[in-house]
């Protein structure tokens, strides 16, 4: 399909549909997650509060930001099928305008980067090259079910972890702080499935082999959610054992809220799926920063 089919009818983008481009509304997770990881340093974070900030700038609006951009443009026709308001398929955002923005933006990214020293520019490189290898041909992560949501898990949840940690500690983290993020971002492999459930469609128009797709809605949900459900209980097993039982009680119970809300979504999957991402997901992200809480007072 050529560009000629997605409509142009301006010669600039309009600001609101560069503000949407970017997807605010998907900024949190890394935020969050860079500042569970800054938490979970044991780093005193008023003494630090300019990194920090900088820092969940450069996981939300900045890589984040542009990841979305990126997206955005290598989806430009998928999205002409499934939601064609979009702003680059509807046409505020004309012409090539979608790759220059983030191209713009991943220039940016690297530069934020630099400011947060070794560790933050080197997991800056590591953000943005996910982010193109997901989207972009010839590489094109997200057309697998398996590796596309493993990677945007890890870019939402894992890296920024780590990277809040990181910066703040000026090396590497703590073996338990590894472990933790790394669950916790495996555990997001379930939380990126069911978003796939809103592209069905267009998907299968253009060969993006999600699970959804694959499997099947109802098989998928299942996945998803024992993928979430095992990841947890594993950081609940964890903080059992290294002494942090009040904590590992929390998230249990965090744990069993989200298993209800799991029953709910299986009498309709591909329905109730957005419900599940504003209900499953809070409770599945307030564990994260319970857990950034037990790893700050291990000793």
């Amino acid at each position: 399909m050529s560009d000629a089919l997605i409509h142009t009818p301006h010669s600039w983008p309009e600001p609101r549909a560069m503000l949407r481009l970017i997807k605010p509304i998907t900024w949190f997770p890394p935020i969050w997650a860079f500042l569970c990881g800054a938490v979970s340093s044991g780093v005193p974070l008023g003494a630090n509060w300019g990194t920090v900030v900088l820092g969940m700038v450069l996981a939300g609006p900045v890589v984040c930001g542009m990841s979305q951009a990126a997206n955005d443009w290598c989806d430009r026709h998928v999205d002409a099928v499934n939601e064609p308001d979009r702003p680059i398929p509807s046409g505020r955002i004309p012409g090539r305008w979608g790759l220059w923005i983030a191209l713009a933006m991943t220039a940016l990214s690297l530069a934020v980067g630099w400011l947060l020293g070794p560790w933050g520019f080197g997991a800056t490189v590591v953000g943005v090259i996910a982010a193109w290898a997901y989207s972009a041909e010839p590489v094109r992560l997200k057309r697998s079910g398996w590796w596309g949501p493993g990677l945007v898990g890890l870019s939402y949840e894992g890296l920024p972890w780590f990277t809040g940690a990181a910066v703040l500690l000026g090396t590497a983290p703590r073996f338990e702080n590894v472990v933790i993020a790394g669950l916790y971002a495996f555990g997001a492999h379930g939380i990126m499935t069911l978003n796939d459930f809103k592209a069905l469609e267009g998907d299968r128009q253009h060969g993006v082999r999600s699970l959804p797709v694959v499997l099947g809605p109802e098989v998928a949900a299942k996945i998803a959610c024992t993928v979430m459900g095992m990841a947890q209980a594993l950081v609940v097993a964890l903080l059992l054992i290294w002494g942090a039982p009040w904590h590992a009680l929390a998230v249990a119970a965090l744990l069993a809220a989200q298993v209800a809300a799991m029953r709910v979504l299986f009498r309709d999957p591909k329905g109730k799926a957005p419900w599940y991402n504003g209900t499953g997901v809070v409770l599945y992200v307030t564990g994260m920063m319970i857990s950034a809480f037990a790893i700050r007072g291990l000793a």
